[in-house]
């Protein structure tokens, strides 16, 4: 079984591209991030046309996320359990949720595809709702794993786990994406069990997912590893290679993060 996670950065902007690569890579699961489409706009009938069957999750807005599977696509979830999500006016944490994270069986796996908060800035009310996200999200993993479940966690995390998965970990003191407290939420979801499956680079030393599109930060791989997935340990056992697609990075008008394509046995 072939699964992947892409932040695709607007998939109507990026369709042409999604749909080649579905049809070069042919994965079996796909979860998609920053969709930026309400869920009855995505470009279901498109991929339909490739084999896969669709959940998404989204509002039309700077968020959303996507299931793409051929493997089957069974009790769907849009968000998970104690999701918490975000007051822009009040700027407040609130109990109704954002389009962040999807969830589906496909192929006997449990998948999730998240879009984490990305916080902003230390201090900020968003910085305070990514932390209480991540603990929700902790707890629902934990649920679906006393319940046996296969669980595989993909997706932007907005979080690089050390300081080897950033370009230059001087350029991100103080800010967001690196603080101990993010880490740590990172750590939680491993001291559940959930394996880091660390992705190969395709060119020089780093697994780097994503890097900004400003002042050729890609060409001088200038960039982060914040695009994740976190296996249960039976799914993660089954890992015969995981790289990342740098190809899918270059190119016009391509997202300003990198697919991760991960091989099971």
């Amino acid at each position: 079984m072939r699964l992947a996670t892409w932040n695709v950065n607007s998939v109507k902007a990026r369709l042409p591209r999604l749909l080649g690569w579905l049809a070069e890579k042919e994965p079996d699961v796909v979860c998609l991030q920053e969709t930026k489409c309400p869920a009855d706009a995505f470009p279901a009938e498109e991929v339909a046309a490739l084999g896969y069957a669709t959940a998404a999750h989204g509002d039309g807005r700077w968020n959303g996320v996507a299931l793409l599977s051929r493997v089957g696509l069974e009790e769907v979830s849009a968000g998970f359990p104690g999701e918490p999500g975000f007051d822009s006016a009040r700027g407040t944490v609130t109990a109704t949720p954002e389009p962040r994270a999807v969830g589906a069986t496909c192929g006997g796996l449990r998948m999730w595809s998240i879009y984490a908060p990305n916080g902003r800035a230390l201090g900020s009310p968003h910085y305070a709702y990514k932390l209480a996200w991540f603990a929700a999200f902790g707890e629902a993993v934990r649920a679906e794993l006393r319940a046996g479940r296969a669980v595989v966690a993909c997706g932007d995390f907005n979080v690089a786990p050390t300081d080897a998965d950033v370009w230059d970990p001087a350029v991100f003191a103080g800010s967001t994406h690196v603080t101990p407290a993010e880490r740590k939420a990172l750590a939680g979801l491993r001291a559940l069990g959930l394996r880091d499956v660390v992705p190969t680079p395709m060119k020089g030393p780093h697994p780097f997912t994503y890097w900004d599109y400003r002042a050729g930060m890609f060409h001088k791989d200038m960039g982060m590893r914040i695009d994740l997935v976190y296996a249960a340990p039976g799914v993660a056992d089954r890992v015969r290679s995981a790289y990342v697609d740098r190809e899918a990075r270059k190119g016009k008008g391509p997202s300003d993060h990198a697919p991760v394509v991960v091989d099971l046995a």
